[in-house]
């Protein structure tokens, strides 16, 4: 018994009856020249809430520690391969949660 005949014992062939059917070559209409409307991009507002976070006493501890580490590390005085990247992400979360909660309580009564 062959590999080819265990397989088509557990499977059915298929063959293809149906005829293919060669589509013809549709002409596509010239494209004119639109005045489309430009989508203006959302304005980024992240450095906004990073600045408001960092004067905020909620953020500010760990805006401070990020400054901290990142002076740290362009002095030369970090361990070999430091890149701040915990702290880096603890402020940006912050930073987020913050303007989540107070867009939250703005929509309170």
């Amino acid at each position: 018994m062959s590999l080819s005949s265990l397989f088509s014992s557990f499977f059915q062939t298929v063959h293809a009856d149906a005829p293919e059917e060669k589509e013809a070559p549709q002409e596509e209409p010239a494209e004119e020249p639109q005045a489309e409307e430009e989508e203006e991009e959302p304005e980024d507002i992240l450095p906004a809430l990073t600045e408001e976070c960092t004067e905020s006493a909620k953020c500010a501890p760990a805006a401070k520690h990020f400054a901290h580490c990142e002076e740290k590390v362009n002095a030369g005085q970090g361990f070999k391969g430091e890149d701040c990247v915990e702290e880096f992400w603890l402020r940006r979360t912050k930073t987020v949660r913050q303007a989540q909660v107070e867009e939250a309580l703005a929509y309170l009564p």
